[in-house]
């Protein structure tokens, strides 16, 4: 198996599911903030922004982890 076909089978694995939520919960430490400064300013138009931003990760977290349920599922070793 060839490194390029290993590397595009990790996205669709345990391990890549992981290391995405990861990082979508990561990118949720930089809307907190700007949720925060946008409140503390009176900010309404980047209070929105930050506020569908964080809409966003948690709809990509929902993604992430009904994936992670799927590859569970065809699992033998779990199933």
């Amino acid at each position: 198996m060839s490194a390029l076909t290993k590397a595009k089978g990790f996205k669709k694995s345990r391990s890549g599911t992981y290391l995405s939520m990861a990082g979508t919960a990561f990118g949720a430490i930089g809307v907190a903030k700007r949720l925060k400064k946008a409140r503390a300013e009176k900010d309404t138009l980047v209070l929105i922004d930050a506020t569908v931003s964080a809409v966003a990760i948690v709809t990509g977290l929902a993604i992430l982890y009904r994936e992670l349920k799927r590859l569970g599922d065809d699992d033998v070793l779990l199933g």
